[in-house]
């Protein structure tokens, strides 16, 4: 039963099902990513690094998103995850591979947990606020 309240997998979501699901809605982008029952598998690091590959600043209401920037957004978000999956996930403080290797995706994150460093694309001092109770990184001059 719990399983029947999940949203589609990220991986497998269209740009029109997802536009469907944010639709009218006014929580902030960032917090929509996170809700599993709208698009599931989707987690912190992620929606994070999603909205920095797609220039979307994580407080936008979902609603406001036109068609272009949510086909934007979730090819970020396919293409991050994949790249994860490629490289054992991401390991910052406790998570490891089934074999016990480190997730080596830690080493391509472009704005979480880089608070007041350099942004990768700009220079600009990568922000950290919170968004429905998680820690949101994003660069204030890539992130519109």
């Amino acid at each position: 039963p719990r399983l029947e309240r999940l949203g589609p997998d990220a991986l497998e979501a269209t740009a029109a099902a997802l536009r469907g699901a944010l639709a009218r809605r006014r929580a902030p982008i960032k917090a929509l990513l996170l809700d599993q029952s709208l698009l599931a598998g989707v987690g912190n690091i992620y929606a994070d690094e999603a909205l920095f590959a797609a220039g979307l600043r994580p407080l936008r209401p979902g609603g406001a998103l036109s068609p272009r920037a949510v086909a934007t957004l979730l090819a970020a978000l396919q293409r991050i995850l994949y790249a994860s999956i490629a490289r054992g996930g991401t390991s910052i403080s406790d998570f490891v591979a089934p074999d016990g290797s480190d997730g080596a995706y830690v080493n391509e994150l472009g704005v979480y947990g880089r608070e007041g460093l350099p942004c990768t694309a700009c220079g600009a001092t990568i922000r950290r606020i919170v968004i429905a109770g998680r820690s949101s990184h994003y660069c204030p001059r890539c992130q519109r």
